[in-house]
């Protein structure tokens, strides 16, 4: 049997030159897998910033109260049999009922006081009206602010011509304001309504939507995630819990006891006292300020009792409640505190002032949790350090 001659391989195709020479077939991609993933994830993210951002605050406000609220609706959906839509219903009932009704009757009060006060200026301006007694018994400036009363409030048209001086050529700004502010507030109406719809899916679906972000997160910071993910449910629950829950309590017992004292407007300066709360020594010198009114307009003895009151108040919040309340691993300074709420108030309006220093308070604890990593690290080799220099030496 003759041998067979296999036939000669078929020549390669000649290649035309290149203008950079040959190109080599890429064996490897420029950039990994899981690197492109995070980049791609990035670009989404900043895609649904930039085209919902108007959405971004009801959302991170429902995110935060379920953060804050998730402990009592486990207990909520256990009790349900693991209906998560009937559980949600009911949380979110919940929160309507216990937070954001007595939110809005407050608001409602405040605004109708705020209306008495604009009554009472329109008949001043009209008819003038004469200085408080109490102005009398000011010890040294006396004198001087009945002088400045008579002048600025006493006189007829007195209000109106103060108003054109501070005001001038602004009126019309001011007029637009006014406007502005009432948009804003159906603006506000309808970001709580979007919030309420947000934190119904928050509680229906939170525990699956949180499951896909570890598996996300493990990918993306796979040694930190894992500390993150506890330490955010939990600065986001002390945050919340110690802050504005405590600042509600605190504008709603001083609120009474303001009313109790005869000062004016408890409503409005409950508010008042509430939203300084959030801020440390806001709720102190809400109520030093109108004990020291009341003391001054004739009432020594209501404003030295709302003055012991608050004090005893404001020592068994920060003493006992307050711990017991809180117990989370964030202590925010004042520093940290302030500029969270002046940058919530100023990016997201009144709902910054919820949502201002939880950012801020993540933020620190993310950043304290990094010093610790460092702090093990540099530990560790200093320890390892001192081991070989004793195995040298040895």
């Amino acid at each position: 049997m003759s041998d067979i001659v296999s036939p000669p391989p078929p020549p390669h195709p000649q290649q035309e030159p290149r203008l950079l020479g040959l190109a080599a077939p890429a064996r490897s991609a420029l950039v990994t897998p899981i690197s492109a993933a995070r980049w791609l994830l990035l670009a989404v993210l900043i895609a649904f910033v930039y085209f919902f951002h108007s959405f971004l605050a009801p959302v991170l406000a429902a995110l935060v109260i379920g953060f804050a609220s998730w402990p009592i609706y486990r207990r909520v959906l256990a009790a349900m049999n693991g209906n998560r839509t009937l559980a949600a219903s009911l949380m979110l009932a919940a929160i309507v009922t216990f937070l954001v009704v007595p939110v809005l009757i407050a608001v409602f009060y405040a605004v109708a006081e705020i209306r008495e006060l604009v009554n009472w200026g329109l008949a001043a301006n009209a008819q003038g009206a004469p200085a408080p007694e109490w102005f009398l018994t000011t010890p040294l400036i006396g004198e001087w602010l009945v002088e400045q009363w008579m002048v600025y409030v006493g006189q007829p048209g007195a209000i109106g011509q103060l108003l054109q001086i501070v005001g001038g050529n602004n009126l019309g700004n001011i007029y637009r304001g006014v406007l502005a502010t009432g948009a804003n507030a159906l603006n506000l109406l309808l970001a709580l309504l979007f919030m309420l719809v947000a934190l119904l899916f928050v509680y229906r679906d939170g525990a699956h939507f949180a499951s896909q972000l570890d598996r996300f997160g493990e990918r993306i910071l796979p040694t930190r995630w894992s500390r993150i993910s506890r330490v955010v449910p939990a600065t986001i629950s002390s945050t919340v819990t110690g802050m504005t829950l405590i600042a509600i309590g605190e504008g709603i017992i001083l609120g009474i006891a303001y009313a109790i004292a005869g000062a004016p407007s408890p409503v409005l300066l409950g508010v008042i006292t509430g939203i300084a709360a959030l801020i440390p020594g806001g709720a102190p010198l809400s109520f030093t300020l109108v004990s020291l009114y009341l003391v001054a307009s004739g009432s020594p003895v209501a404003g030295l009792a709302l003055f012991v009151w608050g004090s005893v108040e404001l020592f068994i919040v920060d003493k006992t409640l307050r711990p017991k309340l809180v117990g989370g691993p964030i202590k925010l300074p004042f520093l940290p505190t302030f500029f969270g709420l002046i940058g919530g108030v100023k990016t997201m309006g009144f709902l910054g002032l919820f949502i201002g220093p939880v950012l801020m308070a993540l933020l620190v604890s993310i950043w304290r949790e990094w010093v610790r990593e460092l702090d093990i690290a540099d530990a560790k080799t200093t320890e390892e350090s001192r081991i070989s220099t004793k195995l040298n030496a040895g």
